[in-house]
């Protein structure tokens, strides 16, 4: 059994029992979120249906929180001496999918 959840704005393949990186939510390591379900594929079964999705639960418990890759921001113009360097790293969260009820 595996789903499509929305997570942060992307779309991830889950089972119960992956571990994934998503934007950054809020919560302490230990504590349980809920994944909105967006298809649920259970053997032969395909649920893409909105009312019957509204009834599965997508649960996932925050492990850690992660940075993402240093991302170097460099400005340049050309006989003016302007040079502006900036970095930056994404905040992220671990989490852990622990159950898909259907």
């Amino acid at each position: 059994m595996f789903a499509i959840v929305r997570a942060g704005g992307r779309q991830e393949k889950v089972s119960v029992g992956d571990v994934l990186i998503i934007d950054k939510v809020s919560g302490k390591p230990g504590d349980s979120i809920d994944l909105t379900p967006l298809l649920v594929v259970d053997g032969s079964t395909v649920t893409s249906d909105a009312a019957k999705l509204a009834k599965v639960t997508v649960k996932a418990e925050v492990v850690k929180p992660a940075k993402g890759p240093k991302i170097t921001i460099m400005k340049y113009k050309n006989k003016t001496g302007y040079r502006k360097r900036q970095g930056h790293r994404q905040h992220l969260t671990q989490v852990k999918i622990t159950s898909i009820d259907a």
